[in-house]
């Protein structure tokens, strides 16, 4: 009597071939590597949250629950800031509800420490305050300039040299200003403002004025750079002049 057929003809007669698994934790591990080799964009809504719920489930397909919950919370972004109640009364226990309230706690605390790192300066209040603490040791008399983006986020704070190599006295305003105006590009800045401090002897009013020329080149290079000129600041302990106060800006 002729032995049967193999019950796949089509596939060569080879020693058989066994998935590393064929449950959730092969489907787990596919998941890692797709985020690792394509990053999180490569995966849906509900896949995101699916992985999230790997955390407080450990054993059980966790794909129709996700999905479950995209529609119960109508958004990836509603499964995530819905309340603990609401996501306990779909039976999740306390593990799975911290799992999925941990991406938004991170992402405040990343916020927080880069409004810390990069503060908003678009009012004088904010601005002023900046000062109390930013300029403590700062050298008096130099000349330092805030770096903002569109929003006037501080994206640097940096002293500006006053002197070339090989030569004495400040530079040229021309000079002094293609120095800052690339740095602005290299930092992405679209906005400035400048601070001097007083040195002894020296008052806001004559030390800012002394920047003028410095400050109408800036406008002027800075326009065709899309960068903007705010103010040109001097300070001498709590009092300030600017050049825009001054009508001069």
């Amino acid at each position: 009597m002729d032995a049967p057929p193999p019950p796949f003809p089509h596939l060569p007669n080879s020693e058989p071939r066994h998935f590393a698994s064929t449950g959730p934790t092969g489907h787990r591990a596919r998941m890692r590597e797709r985020v690792l080799a394509r990053g999180a964009a490569a995966l849906a809504d509900y896949e995101l949250v699916e992985m999230l719920l790997f955390f407080g489930i450990p054993r059980r397909d966790t794909k129709p629950l996700a999905k479950l919950l995209i529609n119960r919370f109508g958004s990836f972004a509603g499964v995530l800031n819905a309340p603990a109640g609401a996501l306990h009364a779909v039976q999740l226990n306390d593990e799975t509800v911290a799992a999925l309230k941990l991406p938004v706690l991170a992402a405040r605390r990343l916020a927080d420490a880069e409004a810390r790192a990069r503060p908003l300066l678009g009012n004088w209040e904010a601005l002023l305050s900046y000062f109390d603490t930013a300029l403590h040791g700062a050298v008096p008399g130099q000349l330092r300039i805030l770096f903002l983006d569109n929003r006037n986020r501080l994206l640097g704070d940096e002293a500006v040299p006053s002197e070339n190599k090989g030569t004495a006295g400040r530079r040229g305003p021309r000079i002094e200003a293609a120095t800052i105006l690339r740095r602005a590009l290299t930092l992405h800045a679209t906005a400035l403002i400048g601070i001097r401090l007083c040195a002894a002897g020296q008052t806001p009013d004559q030390l800012v004025i002394a920047d003028e020329s410095l400050a109408r080149e800036l406008v002027r290079a800075g326009a065709l750079l899309a960068i903007t000129v705010h103010d040109m600041l001097a300070l001498q302990g709590g009092r300030w002049v600017s050049l825009k106060q001054l009508g001069k800006l």
